[in-house]
């Protein structure tokens, strides 16, 4: 789990984000999050798109697991549960203070005012999308998201074992003596 200030994602990095989404990655500022094998959860992504489109999911979960197991989650209908949660003052509270930690992590990479107070996954008052406050939960690390851990525990899923296609392939190899210098 990071928050900012994040590394520069490698290109081994960007390649696996890509293998995961099908398609170009976009706009990714750091990795977030990470499987136990060291490939990309979660990234962080611009605010704004190189192509200028504004992007309010700051932390976007790109594993093809984890993404599963939240639509898994949502196909159950699960948001209706979590929203009616949201009745508690207390929990309703703390996911609020998940909402403003989202946008302040975002706001380090400047304020697009198309999304200006817009976080992701409905906060701070509503249940929209499990991945994105899962993609919050993974990277701030728990009891900062409340939904997101939740959402976590709730699914098959779980970030201490790895489901990745190719694992470790965003990780450097050791050197061989071939490679070495």
């Amino acid at each position: 789990m990071t928050t900012p200030p994040f590394a520069a994602p490698t290109e081994a990095e960007l390649d696996v984000v890509s293998a995961q989404l099908g398609r170009p990655a976009r706009g990714v500022l750091g990795i977030a999050a990470r499987c136990v094998c060291g490939n990309p959860t979660v990234v962080a992504t611009s605010p704004r798109l190189p192509d200028g489109s504004p992007f309010p999911t700051f932390y976007y979960l790109t594993h093809r697991a984890a993404t599963a197991a939240m639509s898994e989650l949502e196909a159950t209908h699960v948001m209706v549960e979590l929203q009616d949660l949201l009745l508690d003052d207390e929990l309703s509270a703390e996911y609020a203070r998940a909402h403003a930690a989202y946008l302040a992590d975002r706001a380090t990479f400047g304020e697009v005012d198309e999304i200006a107070g817009i976080s992701a996954g409905g906060m701070p008052v509503r249940v929209k999308c499990l991945h994105a406050l899962a993609g919050h939960a993974l990277a701030a690390g728990p009891g900062v998201n409340p939904i997101g851990d939740l959402a976590l525990a709730r699914s098959r899923w779980s970030a201490s074992v790895c489901e990745c296609e190719t694992p470790g392939r965003a990780t450097p190899q050791s050197a061989t003596p071939e490679t070495a210098t």
